[in-house]
């Protein structure tokens, strides 16, 4: 049994089972799953590098735990998009459940971003919330074009 955590794109934490990678490729939604591990090797954060379409909005939980967990900084944390699956690994390198103590040592380290990264994450979120903004208004749309008739010619009328 492995019990990873599944950070979903909307905010909620599950705690949820997986065997396998593909397990974890099914909790994400997508192909070509990254691995980023903590500064301990401690945590596999799992990922999807191109969320699909609904899926492109920040994960801001599963960053601020990549945040508390790695050497990253506020500017220089990778931003997670979509599902995230937080899970570990054993000696060998294969996927292992998070222990209890690993659960909370997850959240003990949650709490300990700094006013400052915390601030800098804000700022880099807002600022690619607007971008996205700015260019689904930018856009052109496409309007559907209801094809022409076709002009039939008038025949002149007899006096």
């Amino acid at each position: 049994m492995n019990t990873v955590l599944y950070f979903s794109a909307n905010g909620a934490v599950y705690e949820t089972r997986a065997y396998t990678k593909a397990d974890i490729d099914q909790l994400v939604h997508a192909q070509g799953l990254q691995c980023l591990t903590s500064a301990d090797n401690q945590f596999d954060f799992w990922f999807s590098s191109t969320p699909a379409g609904c899926q492109r909005r920040i994960n801001r939980g599963a960053t601020e735990i990549l945040l508390s967990t790695t050497s990253f900084n506020g500017r220089s944390v990778p931003l997670l998009r979509g599902g995230v699956v937080v899970a570990t690994h054993d000696a060998d390198g294969d996927l292992d459940g998070l222990s209890w103590q690993q659960l909370e040592l997850l959240v003990e380290k949650s709490r300990s971003l700094t006013a400052r990264d915390e601030r800098l994450l804000n700022r880099r979120i807002n600022r690619d919330v607007r971008r996205r903004q700015r260019a689904a208004t930018a856009a052109p749309v496409a309007v559907p074009v209801r094809p022409a008739r076709p002009v039939r010619p008038r025949t002149p009328a007899l006096t």
